[in-house]
């Protein structure tokens, strides 16, 4: 080739390599955009993310604090507030289009979820209630009350608290939630929604609208809302569920070698016979019609003749219903005991038992350190406010003319007023002892249990041994009309182990 020609291919291919890097350049920006553009995303994914847990589990825990303030042992229970404050009494069912709120303010602002005008104005409640109650709007305002962040200073918080806003808390019924309960319905009826063990869908299972025995279903709904204008509604269904506590007797002596002592009078009885009628239950809803009137778990032993013997053969007619009649033969079974909804409540054994007594304690109205009397029973109680009581060490009713409702739970001696009556279900696990010696007219209706899990100095019993020696001691001179079993009061009496979430879902907003 000659040179000129040389040259001129040269001068062709002058700045190629300017174009090249050039290109490779583009390629690298281009790459380095994606790589910035990519890391954005991820990082706005991560904070979309981030946000929107943060956001759920504050929801959440509104939730989970108001579900354990509803309990009556908790230390920040709804009860401590002045009554019909904000929830109303103890037993009396909150009215459908009368919320309430738990409001959680963040420093320098203000919570008004009744007021449109409000950032976290409760847009929801019309949404649900506006074709059951009068109008969109909550009660302005609606009862309310702080969180529990609220009374604590931020100094003192290991940590910020949660960003929810505020809970609501509201009575439904099936046409507020859209939904039939029982499809034996045709429609979704007007009346408060309630859960128990009993329901016109299913005589044998957990069902809503229980009227008879259960509890109200309480709707809570919670608001949690961030800086960044992240909101999360969640909603839980709820209701207290029982233990539940069951029995086979009007009383049961449960151990070995019971000890048994009765007046020889004609107003002591015990029936086994169901009776007693609580709101909307009447006898015979829940089980059979009758139940042995004195239970005994040791057939092997001297119960069986300890109880018969104590019986005088002109009063066996007093414990019915009569096995063999005619002639009447006193009601005296041996009965099984069960095992309860509880983990490890076994009432066969002492730790059973003592897990039984630890049950009921933390799910307690009102734990009273013994000795005790009448004068420590809580004003509260009442036929339509049946309390859970539990007195640690012995209790003595004394020239007391009064009725008592619901649980009570005594682990020391139980001196009894025969003036006094109990309505509900008496337990006397401990020393098992239940003795009076004194004249009146009173009764215990519903069921009485005894077992005694200490020995004869006091101590403990193994845990894995049968408890001993139960003694129902009302002597010739007491007055007392005696033991008559009733499923509705022992159902009406039955401790809350907590409030049960029924149902849980997001609200889409």
């Amino acid at each position: 080739m000659s040179e000129g020609r040389t040259k001129r291919w040269r001068r062709r291919e002058a700045g190629i390599a300017l174009l090249i890097a050039i290109f490779v350049l583009l390629l690298i920006g281009v790459i380095g955009i994606a790589l910035v553009v990519s890391s954005g995303t991820e990082t706005a994914l991560a904070g979309n993310y981030r946000s929107s847990t943060t956001v759920y589990y504050a929801s959440v825990a509104g939730l989970e604090e108001v579900r354990a303030r509803l309990r009556p042992n908790n230390p920040n229970s709804f009860n401590a507030l002045t009554p019909g404050t904000f929830l109303p009494r103890q037993g009396t069912p909150l009215a459908i289009c009368n919320p309430v709120y738990v409001l959680n303010p963040a420093p320098g602002e203000v919570v008004a979820p009744w007021d449109p005008g409000n950032p976290y104005y409760d847009q929801q409640y019309g949404q649900e209630f506006g074709a059951v109650c009068t109008g969109t709007l909550p009660p302005n305002p609606s009862p309310n009350t702080t969180s529990v962040w609220q009374n604590t200073p931020l100094s003192r918080l290991s940590s910020p608290p949660p960003a929810y806003k505020w809970v609501r808390i509201s009575a439904i019924t099936e046409q507020s939630l859209n939904l039939d309960t029982c499809p034996n319905d045709s429609t979704p009826d007007p009346a408060l929604v309630y859960y128990g063990l009993v329901s016109r869908c299913s005589p044998t299972s957990f069902n809503l609208n229980d009227t008879a025995t259960g509890a109200q279903v309480l709707e809570l709904t919670a608001l949690a809302a961030l800086p960044n204008g992240s909101q999360k509604l969640l909603q839980y269904l709820v209701a207290p569920t029982p233990l539940p506590l069951t029995f086979s007797a009007a009383l049961t002596l449960d151990g070995d070698n019971v000890q048994f002592t009765v007046p020889n009078s004609t107003n002591f009885q015990v029936g086994g016979t169901d009776q007693g009628s609580v709101g909307n239950c009447n006898p015979g809803t829940l089980g059979p019609p009758a139940v042995t009137a004195v239970g005994y778990t040791n057939s092997s032993d001297a119960s069986r003749t300890n109880i018969l013997n104590a019986i005088q053969a002109n009063r066996t007619g007093n414990y019915t219903p009569s096995l063999t009649p005619p002639p009447p033969t006193p009601n005296v079974s041996l009965v099984s005991l069960p095992s309860l909804g509880c983990p490890g409540c076994s009432l066969t054994n002492v730790g059973g038992l003592n897990a039984l007594v630890q049950a009921i304690t933390q799910s307690a109205d009102v734990v009273i350190q013994g000795p005790a009397t009448q004068s420590s029973m809580p004003s509260a109680m009442s036929a339509t406010n049946p309390m859970t009581i539990v007195i640690n060490g012995s209790l003595t009713f004394d020239g007391w003319h009064s009725t008592g409702y619901g649980l009570l739970l005594v682990t020391g001696d139980f001196t009894f007023d025969p003036d006094a009556s109990w309505d509900g279900i008496v337990l006397v696990i401990g020393t098992g002892n239940l003795n009076s010696h004194q004249s009146g007219n009173g009764q215990f209706l519903g069921s009485v249990f005894l077992a005694r899990t200490l020995d004869t100095s006091g101590n403990p019993l193994p845990p894995g041994s049968a408890p001993v020696s139960p003694y129902f001691d009302f002597t010739p001179t007491s007055g007392s009309n005696g033991v008559y079993y009733s499923s509705c009061w022992v159902q009406a009496a039955q401790p809350a182990s907590s409030y049960k979430i029924l149902s849980f879902h997001e609200i889409s907003q």
